[in-house]
């Protein structure tokens, strides 16, 4: 099926969620060993197939807490390491949190951050007037202190992308309809709104946190005119070079920045991940699609899913248009550094850190000392991926554009049936990354670090999202979903054709250390209903009806080391009948697999995020895209969101405003550390 067979498809009724669905085609060809076929080897199929194991097998794969999903949740309250009254489920305008906290909007699209920047005017927008204020979608939020007590500090943010239907009055969506209400002038708002945006917050005596508006370390990091610079094997490299750069070193922005990380020494990663979307092409085949057959990287181009023409951009700027410089792709997909205390410093984008769909970019230190970084490629069977840098961390290395984050060696992980895992190195000479199969040096590796991974036989995963390295060289990895799984497919993780729910992979790194190139690794949930017991998923029997989740997507670990899950269940929420939110997951003892619920979004919104502030006392969310995902099931509203009629007015409720993706604080009444 094609995008006019489902824009043709009077049968389709949700064309919103169509898209969706077709818009994350797997391009991966080497899907001969997937994680699935790894579970069925080390565990019997007919017990997958029953959605159960043995109790052996169970201890084998959940550790010591055997966490079989009873056909009803119990919630008897035992007591854990997270000391809150859990939330409970549902959905509705508002956002909510446990009893006792507080949640305060922070800062909102469209606010105006820097002195000089206009007050909001939704009803007249400019790229201008944007680019001086917070951008949309906000997704990672980080910080790094500016004092001692860390009552001030750099706030950095992502805005992933934009949705033009609730964003400027009288547009639909506009990848449904042909981008027939685009103008050069949109385009650029929505340039302007995407990027990053670093400000300066400070917290007064009450705790409450708010913009230091006239800080001079406030600034908008956009694609439309933020010039940044590239690093390591790749910059340079002709294929990195266009007409407007042909030193290719140079390039203007940075793109659908999802999740991200912060340095040791605070500076600001900003990781692309669905670059392909923004790339543009006039030519198509007999059914409409784009045709890269001409082009001389067409089986790169393939690879990567360009150009996916998700917006209209190559219509107006001809860098987005592979028919006039097929070379631009390549300088997107990489993982940017940002010196937030610096203005004036040049982004840099760290090719070391490979090229592909960066979900996130979360860093550590390893026992041995040397700095590691954990990414997934959110796609639907592609690849983890963790670097390690080759220097020490040290107070001559731990500086903005460090070698630290250019010399080091990129690996894509591997999982075994006996529950081991390898790191496998992508360097240019490594068994088949040679001239034969097309790479002539590390250049190449890096450039097509999917490509690279395919002949190292990495193990391709269900759309890995974001990972966190945890204390103790242990890490978690949120395997959001995979609808695409065929029947043949079937495995311990997901015992149904779909995998709607997803899991979550806990790794030991051998030794403790992160930067080991082997461990070990074990399911610590399968997502969904434990409840049905065809859906098959394993939580610790105590997780009660408002405690288990679906599509697990970005985590956090708080300063007393416990984890943290948010969920994008997109427009699949009504599977569930919940709100995306927040929840704490017991990792360790008998509530192994344990969750709760802490905090829940308004409806057709997703919680990105979460970062908490080295005190513990002061958690981040962003909220983005309120009231637009899946908002026809919404009881009551049942139709698309459009800016003159949302599902939604969250968090202004103005008759006169759409919803506005916002940053939320929480913090506990009375002060303290958070579920403690």
């Amino acid at each position: 099926m094609d995008r006019d067979d489902i824009l043709n498809d009077p049968t389709i009724g949700n064309k919103a969620e169509a898209f969706e669905a077709f818009d994350d085609i797997p391009t991966n060809p080497n899907l001969s060993r997937t994680i699935g076929d790894v579970i069925n080897a080390r565990y019997g199929r007919r017990d997958m197939l029953k959605g159960m194991l043995g109790v052996t097998a169970t201890t084998a794969l959940f550790g010591t807490s055997a966490m079989i999903a009873p056909k009803q949740a119990a919630a008897v309250g035992t007591a854990g390491r997270y000391n809150f009254n859990e939330l409970a489920w549902g959905n509705d305008e508002e956002h909510h949190i446990a009893d006792g906290y507080n949640a305060d909007v922070l800062l909102r699209w469209g606010d105006p951050i820097t002195a000089d920047a206009p007050e909001f005017d939704v009803m007249n927008q400019t790229a201008a007037a944007q680019s001086k204020q917070f951008g949309y979608n906000n997704d990672y939020v980080g910080f790094t202190a500016l004092n001692e007590d860390g009552t001030r500090g750099l706030l950095c943010v992502n805005h992933e992308y934009t949705n033009e239907e609730v964003m400027f009055p009288g547009l639909g969506r506009q990848d449904l309809d042909g981008f027939n209400g685009m103008t050069k002038e949109l385009v650029e708002i929505e340039m302007a709104a995407h990027g990053g945006t670093v400000v300066e917050i400070a917290q007064d005596a009450e705790g409450k946190w708010a913009l230091v508006r006239d800080s001079p370390y406030n600034r908008r990091i956009t694609p439309l005119d933020t010039e940044m610079t590239f690093s390591g094997a790749a910059a340079g490299h002709d294929r990195m070079k266009t007409s407007a750069d042909p030193t290719g070193m140079t390039v203007i922005g940075t793109i659908n920045n999802c999740a991200g990380g912060m340095t040791p020494w605070g500076t600001y990663l900003m990781a692309e991940e669905n670059f392909h979307g923004y790339f543009w092409t006039d030519v198509v085949d007999a059914e409409g699609e784009p045709d890269v057959s001409a082009q001389a990287e067409a089986a790169q181009m393939t690879r990567y899913g360009v150009p996916g023409r998700w917006y209209a951009w190559g219509r107006y700027h001809d860098r987005f248009n592979i028919d006039k410089e097929p070379n631009e792709p390549n300088r997107f997909g990489w993982v940017v550094e940002v010196d937030p205390r610096n203005p004036d410093a040049t982004p840099i984008k760290h090719t070391a850190l490979g090229r592909f769909r960066h979900e996130g970019a979360e860093t550590t230190v390893s026992k041995s000392g040397h700095l590691v970084i954990y990414s997934g490629d959110d796609n639907r069977f592609d690849y983890q991926y963790k670097y390690v840098s080759d220097a020490k961390v040290t107070d001559e290395t731990a500086v903005f554009g460090s070698p630290l984050l250019s010399e080091g060696t990129l690996y894509v992980a591997r999982f075994d049936a006996d529950g081991s895992v390898e790191w496998l190195p992508l360097v240019h000479g490594n068994g088949p990354l040679n001239a034969e199969n097309g790479f002539d040096s590390q250049a190449d590796v890096l450039i097509d670090t999917r490509i690279a991974a395919d002949l190292l036989g990495a193990t391709p995963m269900d759309r890995p999202e974001d990972a966190q390295p945890g204390p103790n060289g242990t890490a978690y990895l949120m395997l959001t979903n995979n609808t695409r799984r065929q029947a043949n497919q079937v495995n311990a993780a997901n015992p149904r054709p779909e995998s709607a729910f997803g899991h979550i992979i806990e790794i030991k790194e051998d030794g403790g250390d992160h930067a080991s190139t082997t461990g070990t690794w074990s399911i610590l949930v399968k997502c969904g209903d434990p409840s049905i017991e065809e859906v098959g998923a394993q939580w610790n029997p105590e997780t009660s009806e408002s405690g288990w989740f679906g599509s697990p997507d970005n985590c956090a670990i708080d300063a007393d080391g416990r984890l943290w899950i948010s969920t994008d269940q997109g427009s699949s929420w009504g599977k569930t009948g919940k709100s995306d939110g927040l929840y704490a997951l017991e990792t360790e003892g008998d509530l192994r697999g344990h969750s709760k619920l802490f905090f829940r979004c308004p409806v057709g919104g997703e919680l990105c995020g979460p970062y908490f502030h080295d005190s513990g006392e002061t958690l981040f969310l962003a909220v983005q895209h309120p009231g637009t995902d899946g908002t026809t099931d919404f009881e009551g509203f049942e139709r698309a969101s459009t800016f003159e009629d949302p599902a939604t007015r969250w968090p202004d409720f103005d008759p006169a405003m759409p919803p506005r993706p916002s940053v939320v604080v929480v913090t506990k009444q009375g002060g303290g550390k958070i579920a403690v």
